[in-house]
């Protein structure tokens, strides 16, 4: 029986740049973001499926009394284009109901071939008209279908396809130009309304769907990180609890080898490597177990507070607090780097808890005072989020002010006296 060797050192690598461990929760979140359906972006998928029903029932009706009246030229071209577009537009959504939540790449290739196709028919249709923006129906159309595919593929590559289809048809608008005497206000609007009606779509589309992921990774990772304000005073976080399952299974796995005698003793210089590698990944587990408190955690294991805030606690003050002196402090971080992600506000938080010091404020028996300071960069003081004061009071009387145009707070924090309980 043959046992791998410990991966990477998790609590050790966190010992050196905790940021290293934020970016392993990056990395998880960048792959999980591959799997659109799991953040809901499915839902969203079903209404853009709906709103491209509605579009194309619209551009179908267009079609049919172009077709009454004979005004296309190519008629035969003029159904083909709709025959194929409306093949792209069901075979993409029964797809992506089949699949799942991810369209592969050949498929995806398909249906924007499917789509420059229908275009190409539909102009052909209409060429002879000089008039693609009031007449074409299919090629106009196929920027709404787009839509289809939003959850499905990644950002980038529905705006760069809408970019082409929309910089395709102005370029046949401009080669389908009529005389210029014929050139009027008329005849241009139409055919701007056409090259918009093939960008806007999806460019709005790819907005909304970033927005909900955006709005929704950033609500999960609040949620995961405000289980910290109920941990212990000392804790590991949720990589430090993931590593220690895998210390957990590889250590039982060599301890019964050695039990049914599956792996002989001594053990080979190999194995015993193994078996020190595993004592010292546990012994760093136990060392760090009474150095990092909820605080640290909260802010390492989180993807936005981790690349915003800067925590300063060298005794371990934050494990002191109470669970709603914690929900108070961790409420005022999130708020005061929350519109980072929003307004792209370059802001960044100093926590400081400590050092304990004689105070002239009276302290009531049994307690002890931690002075807290938040020191901001980038948070003007008029621009703060009200509900900060409300978290900010939970924690302990506080007096603000401004620090080199930004928010500065001094917390007087009253805790239960660690040497008492």
């Amino acid at each position: 029986m043959t046992f791998s060797a410990p991966e990477e050192n998790t609590l050790g690598v966190v010992i050196g740049n905790a940021r290293r461990a934020v970016g392993k929760t990056a990395r998880r979140f960048g792959r999980a973001s591959a799997h659109r359906a799991s953040l809901g972006t499915a839902f969203l998928g079903l209404g853009a499926a709906i709103l491209v029903g509605l579009r194309a029932v619209y551009g179908v009706s267009w079609f049919i009394g172009l077709w009454t009246r004979g005004v296309y030229p190519q008629p035969a071209a003029a159904l083909a284009a709709w025959i194929v577009l409306g093949a792209v537009v069901i075979g993409a959504i029964v797809t992506s109901r089949v699949i799942g939540d991810r369209l592969p790449d050949w498929m995806f290739g398909l249906f924007l071939t499917g789509l420059l196709v229908a275009v190409a028919l539909d102009v052909i249709a209409v060429w002879e008209l000089h008039d693609i923006g009031r007449n074409a129906t299919a090629a106009l159309a196929a920027g709404m279908t787009l839509l289809v595919v939003v959850t499905l593929r990644g950002s980038a590559e529905i705006l760069i396809s809408a970019a082409v289809l929309g910089f395709g048809l102005a370029v046949l608008i401009f080669f389908d130009t009529p005389a210029t005497s014929e050139i009027t206000g008329d005849w241009l609007a139409p055919q701007i309304t056409a090259v918009a009606s093939a960008v806007l779509p999806a460019l709005i589309g790819v907005v909304v769907v970033e927005s909900f992921r955006r709005m929704v990774q950033l609500e999960l990772d609040r949620v995961l990180i405000q289980s910290t304000v109920s941990a212990p005073r000392y804790a590991v976080g949720m990589l430090a609890s993931e590593e220690l399952a895998r210390l957990d299974l590889t250590a039982e796995e060599l301890l019964d080898s050695i039990a049914s005698r599956k792996t002989p003793l001594p053990l080979a210089p190999k194995m015993a490597s193994v078996a020190a590698s595993l004592a010292t990944e546990l012994r760093l587990h136990l060392i760090e177990g009474r150095r990092e408190t909820w605080l640290y955690h909260a802010v390492s294991e989180s993807e936005m507070l981790g690349k915003a805030v800067t925590l300063v606690d060298k005794s371990s003050l934050a494990g002191l607090l109470d669970p709603i002196q914690r929900d108070g402090l961790l409420a005022a971080a999130w708020l005061l780097v929350g519109d980072t992600i929003t307004s792209n506000a370059n802001r960044t938080v100093t926590l400081q808890l400590g050092p304990v010091a004689p105070s002239a404020t009276p302290v009531p028996e049994h307690k002890i005072l931690i002075p807290i300071t938040i020191t901001t960069t980038g948070v003007a003081r008029n621009r703060v989020d009200p509900s900060i004061w409300d978290a900010l009071s939970r924690v302990g009387h506080y007096s603000d002010h401004t620090q080199d145009s930004s928010l500065r707070v001094d917390i007087e924090c009253l805790v239960d006296n660690p040497a008492e309980s």
